[in-house]
């Protein structure tokens, strides 16, 4: 018997009612509220009532495809791998692109509930008689609306970067905001003890020197001093050893203490490319860390993820792979070494950390380390004034007080200040792996939709008519 949250209570009730009347509804719950467990009790509900036949989700990544088809097995209790006598099938939105149209025709003439997770990542409106928006959401346009029985559609962070209409979504008139049927935030969450209290360390510098044959020596205050004259960018920051170890010095003190009450607890860092994933790996093992290591380019990396979540290991370095909707509820630290500066981004990786270990009393505060750059700076303060009451945002500006060792790990060659030689023959290396919200590198690589497997759904649907 599962155990219910009040909120997964109160919005399965909500959609199931809703249903009596429309055909689609919308939940904002914030990250790590437990929406997939959520959406298969109403999946559950109207196989019960006799009003679907079979389900069809799609997510944005395989991680999170994967996660929702042992939830939704389990709850169901029948297979979940699209196969003859499974309830239904778990895909990525980009695997649409390899289905057959026999089986969008399943869609029309059977009682299919689509369920699309993570919708923001689907942009489309109708215009005219025309379909618009990126190509997932226009194939949810055209494959989906109008023909699935029902669809729920998902999210913990409904806006898009680009400002597009979310597919499916309705917007009010006077403000332009997003039309939900039930939304649950992150206030509601910290209060229900069904997510951990936000906390946010921006790490800053008060004497950042900059040298360069073409300007000379310019020392600067902040890192947004540094950043605004042009002659340096964000990404030099990020693959500068000393930053990166300024950084995880902060982040592993913490996770140490963290784990005084909570052995198992681990941490994460987001990073830029797979040559700063092992950069990062490797200033890790010099402080006599093991930390694994998971990119688009890993071997069995799905199999590493899922070790890593029931191991004891401290520190997971990831670059695309551990995203939202990916469920490591002993992830409690997260370094935000990451390129991407987008407030979608930003929410989605502190929502890795946010997910309460109910069995835990101890298990309260997630601890989120990045720099002082000022759109992250920007991000934080909004955290904070969703939570009014509470301390979300603290800052390091300078180490020099805080002793020996943690000052050396501020080094930059020469003081125990950010020096940096700004030599056109010597760039730092700011490869970036091409990973997009809307087509993982790893969906590329990873994507395994047999004809077969889709036969065997078509031949079940056959042989019911």
């Amino acid at each position: 018997m599962i155990q219910l949250r009040a909120w997964q209570a109160e919005c399965i009730e909500k959609a199931l009612a809703t249903f009596q009347r429309q055909t689609h509804f919308f939940c904002h719950a914030t990250p790590g509220a437990g929406k997939t467990v959520m959406v298969a009790l109403v999946a559950k509900a109207l196989f019960q009532q006799d009003k679907i036949d079979f389900v069809l989700c799609f997510s944005p990544s395989r991680a999170i495809a994967e996660g929702v088809a042992s939830a939704f097995s389990q709850i169901l209790g029948r297979s979940f791998n699209g196969q003859i006598g499974a309830a239904g099938g778990s895909y990525t939105y980009q695997s649409m692109y390899t289905l057959p149209e026999e089986l969008w025709q399943v869609l029309r003439e059977h009682r299919v509930l689509v369920v699309l997770d993570e919708i923001h990542h689907c942009s489309g409106i109708v215009w005219g008689n025309s379909p618009t928006g990126n190509r997932w959401g226009r194939t949810i346009l055209d494959k989906v609306q109008g023909k699935a029985s029902y669809t729920m559609a998902l999210s913990g962070t409904p806006w898009r970067t680009d400002d597009s209409p979310i597919v499916l979504s309705q917007y009010t008139k006077s403000t332009g905001q997003i039309h939900c049927d039930y939304e649950y935030g992150l206030q509601k969450a910290i209060s229900d003890s069904v997510c951990r209290a936000p906390k946010i360390v921006l790490t800053d510098n008060r004497e950042i020197s900059l040298s360069s044959a073409d300007f000379g020596l310019k020392t600067f205050a902040s890192i947004s001093d540094s950043l605004k004259n042009e002659h340096i960018t964000y990404p030099d920051f990020l693959f500068r050893d000393a930053v990166i170890d300024q950084l995880l010095s902060e982040a592993s003190a913490r996770l140490t203490s963290i784990r005084k009450h909570t052995p198992l607890a681990g941490g994460l860092v987001v990073a830029a490319s797979v040559s700063h994933a092992e950069q990062i790996a490797r200033r890790l093992a010099l402080a006599g860390e093991h930390p694994i290591i998971v990119t688009y380019q890993t071997p069995e990396a799905q199999r590493m993820i899922s070790n890593f979540k029931t191991s004891s290991d401290r520190w997971i370095v990831s670059v695309g792979m551990i995203s939202e909707g990916t469920d490591i509820p002993r992830l409690q630290v997260c370094c935000h070494l990451s390129r991407i500066r987008t407030e979608l981004h930003f929410r989605q990786v502190l929502g890795r950390i946010l997910r309460r270990q109910p069995t835990d009393p101890a298990d309260t505060s997630a601890w989120l380390y990045m720099l002082a750059e000022p759109n992250l700076a920007e991000f934080a303060r909004k955290i904070g004034e969703d939570l009014p009451g509470k301390k979300v945002v603290s800052f390091i500006p300078d180490l020099k007080t805080r002793g020996t060792q943690e000052s050396k790990a501020m080094k930059c060659v020469h003081d125990d200040k950010f020096v940096f030689t700004l030599d056109p023959d010597e760039q730092v290396s700011v490869e970036y792996s091409g990973l997009s919200s809307e087509t993982p590198k790893e969906e590329e690589i990873d994507l395994r939709i047999s004809n077969q497997y889709w036969n065997e759904v078509l031949a079940l649907f056959a042989t019911s008519t």
